[in-house]
C-alpha cells in the first residue's frame, strides 16, 4: 500500500495514496476507532456539506472575490457536485463518536474538496482552510449541515411516504363504505363502527402528522452559518450569512434563512427536537395503526380474523403454514427506535455549555436514524401490507351480532340499568339480547326487533 504525507498544525501524517482526504481527517480515524466501518457520519450530512461547502464559496466569490476568485469557485464547485452526488462518499470515513462540535467532519469535508478540486484544477489551487473553510467555523458549518439534512430528511423523504399511505387509506375507505363491524374500546366489545370509519381514523392521524412535521421543520430552515466560532461572525464579511441562505436555498431548491441570532443557533437545539417530536408523534400514530391492522388480522380462525392482509412468507420454522404478520412487526420496531431516539435527541440538545453545543453528531445521528428508517417501514408496510388489506365481511357480521354491546342502542327504551341487566343475562345464560330482553319483560319480541338495528348504530351518514 503507498503512502503520501499530509501535514496539518500539529505536524506531518501518513494518509494512504488513494485517499482525498487529508492530516485532520487521518488523526481522526487513528484517534476514534469507535464504531468504525458501522456507526460513520450519516451520508445525509456528507451530502449537506457538499451544499453548504458550495455554497460559501458562491457567496465568498461573489463578496471577495479577490480571495476567492472565479478559478478557485470553480474548482470548488466542481468537487462539491460530486460530494452532492455521492461519487466521493468513500472519502468520508470518521464515526459519529468523535468530537462533539463535529469539526473533524467539517475539516473531511475541507479537505476532500480541495484536493479534488486540486486534481480538477491540476495543480496545488486549493487549501483546505483558507480557501474551502473560507468565512467559516465548525461551529457554524456543522449546526448547518445538520439543518440541510434534516429538512431534506422530512420533506423529501418522510412527509411523502407518509402521504402515500394516506393515498392507500382513503382508497381502502372508499371502497370498504357501508361495511358496519364491532367496535372495540379497551380492546374490550364497544359498540358498532363503520370499516371505513375505523380506516378514516388511521389516514386522519397520518394526516395531522403531516401538518405536525411541516410545522416541525419551519425552525429547521434557519442556519446558524455566519456566526463563525462563537457566534459573532469573526472573519465572516458582512452579508455572507444572508448570501450563504440564499445560495443554500438556489441549490437545493428549498427556503433557507440565515438565524438571526447565532448565539442561539451555535448552542441551541431546540429546532431539531421540536422537529423530532413530530417525528416520533408520527411513530406512535404508526405504532397504533400497525398494531391494530396485526389485531384484526389475527388468526386466522382462532383470533379476530376480521381483515386479511398479504401474506409474504413463512412465518414459523417449526408450524407449517403459518403467516405472521411481519410487516406490522417491522413498524412497531422501527417505532420503538424513534422513541428512543427521541430520548437521545432531548438529551443531547440539552448539552449547550456557554457559546456551543457539543453533542452535535449523535444528535443528528439519531435524528436522521429516526427520519430514515420511518419513512423505509412506512413505505415498506404501504407496499407489502396495506395496499392489500382486505375485509372479512362475514366475520365482521358474525362478530357483530355475537356484541352485547350491541345493547346500548336499548338504552333510550328501557334505560341504562334494564339494558346492563339484559346484557348480564344473555352472557350469563349464553343465549342473545332479544331473548334476554323478552325473557326480562323489557320489551316484546316485535319492539325489540323495531328498535334494535345494529348497522344504523355507526351513525355512518354524519
Amino acid at each position: 500500500m503507498k503512502y503520501r504525507t499530509e501535514h496539518d498544525s500539529m505536524g506531518e501524517v501518513l494518509v494512504e495514496e488513494s485517499r482525498l482526504w487529508g492530516a485532520q481527517t487521518q488523526r481522526s480515524l487513528e484517534n476514534f476507532n469507535i464504531g468504525r466501518g458501522i456507526e460513520t457520519m450519516p451520508v445525509e450530512i456528507v451530502r449537506a456539506f457538499g451544499v453548504l461547502k458550495k455554497a460559501c464559496a458562491m457567496a465568498n466569490h461573489q463578496i471577495k472575490p479577490e480571495k476567492m476568485t472565479a478559478e478557485k469557485c470553480d474548482a470548488i464547485c466542481r468537487a462539491c457536485d460530486e460530494v452532492i452526488s455521492g461519487e466521493l462518499n468513500e472519502h468520508f470515513p470518521l464515526v459519529v463518536w468523535q468530537t462533539g462540535s463535529g469539526t473533524q467532519s467539517n475539516m473531511n469535508a475541507n479537505e476532500v474538496i480541495a484536493n479534488r478540486g486540486n486534481a480538477i484544477a491540476g495543480k496545488k489551487l486549493l487549501h483546505p482552510n483558507d480557501d474551502c473553510n473560507m468565512s467559516q467555523s465548525s461551529n457554524d458549518t456543522f449546526p448547518a449541515a445538520m439543518h440541510i439534512a434534516a429538512l431534506a430528511a422530512v420533506e423529501d423523504e418522510l412527509i411523502p411516504a407518509v402521504e402515500r399511505l394516506i393515498a392507500t387509506f382513503v382508497r381502502l375507505e372508499d371502497e370498504n363504505r357501508g361495511i358496519v363491524k364491532s367496535g372495540r374500546t379497551h380492546l374490550q366489545d364497544a359498540t358498532p363502527i363503520a370499516f371505513s370509519q375505523e380506516i378514516s381514523g388511521w389516514r386522519a392521524s397520518l394526516q395531522r402528522d403531516v401538518e405536525l412535521l411541516r410545522r416541525g421543520i419551519l425552525g429547521v430552515r434557519e442556519l446558524a452559518l455566519g456566526g463563525t466560532a462563537v457566534g459573532t461572525g469573526l472573519n465572516a464579511p458582512v452579508g455572507f450569512d444572508r448570501l450563504v441562505a440564499e445560495k443554500v436555498s438556489e441549490i437545493t431548491g428549498k427556503n433557507f434563512v440565515t438565524a438571526e441570532n447565532k448565539f442561539h443557533a451555535l448552542t441551541s437545539k431546540d429546532e431539531l427536537v421540536f422537529a423530532h417530536g413530530a417525528i416520533k408523534a408520527t411513530a406512535c400514530d404508526m405504532m397504533k395503526i400497525a398494531n391494530d391492522v396485526r389485531w384484526l388480522a389475527s388468526g386466522p380462525r382462532v383470533g379476530l380474523g376480521e381483515i386479511s392482509i398479504p401474506e409474504n412468507e413463512p412465518g414459523s420454522s417449526i408450524m407449517p403454514g403459518k403467516v405472521n404478520p411481519t410487516q406490522c412487526e417491522a413498524v412497531t420496531m422501527v417505532a420503538v427506535q424513534v422513541m428512543g431516539n427521541d430520548a437521545a435527541v432531548g438529551i443531547a440538545a440539552s448539552q449547550g455549555n456557554f457559546e456551543l453545543n457539543v453533542f452535535m453528531p449523535v444528535l443528528i445521528y439519531n435524528f436522521l436514524q429516526s427520519a430514515r428508517l420511518l419513512s423505509q417501514a412506512i413505505e415498506s408496510f404501504r407496499i407489502n401490507c396495506a395496499e392489500g388489506i382486505k375485509a372479512n365481511r362475514e366475520k365482521m357480521h358474525d362478530n357483530l351480532y355475537n356484541s352485547l354491546m350491541l345493547v346500548t342502542a336499548l338504552n333510550p327504551y328501557i334505560g341504562y340499568e334494564n339494558a346492563a341487566k339484559t346484557a348480564k343475562l344473555a352472557y350469563k345464560e349464553n343465549i342473545s339480547l332479544k331473548e334476554a330482553c323478552v325473557r326480562l319483560g323489557f320489551l316484546t319480541a316485535e319492539e325489540f326487533d323495531d328498535v334494535f338495528k345494529p348497522e344504523d348504530m355507526a351513525n355512518i351518514d354524519r
